[in-house]
C-alpha cells in the first residue's frame, strides 16, 4: 500500500475489508448524497469526492472480491 503524501492528510479515515463501500457523510441530514466508491487493489485506498473521508483496505482485504 502507498502511503499518504503528508502534506494531505484526510480528515477522517476508516479501515474496510471490501473493495467497494459507501459514503454519505455521516451526518445525517448535514452529510452528502451517498456515493459509492471502488478501492483500487493496487493502492489500497480511496477519498470520498464530498468530504474527502478516506477508506483503506485493510490487509489481507479484498483478494478474490469485484
Amino acid at each position: 500500500m502507498r502511503r499518504a503524501d503528508a502534506s494531505h492528510i484526510p480528515p477522517e479515515a476508516e479501515v474496510v475489508t471490501s473493495l467497494r463501500v459507501c459514503c454519505d457523510g455521516g451526518e445525517g441530514a448535514l452529510g452528502h448524497p451517498r456515493v459509492w466508491l471502488s478501492i483500487p487493489p493496487e493502492l489500497g485506498w480511496v477519498e470520498c469526492g464530498y468530504c474527502d473521508k478516506r477508506f483503506v483496505l485493510a490487509d489481507g482485504a479484498g483478494s478474490g472480491q469485484h
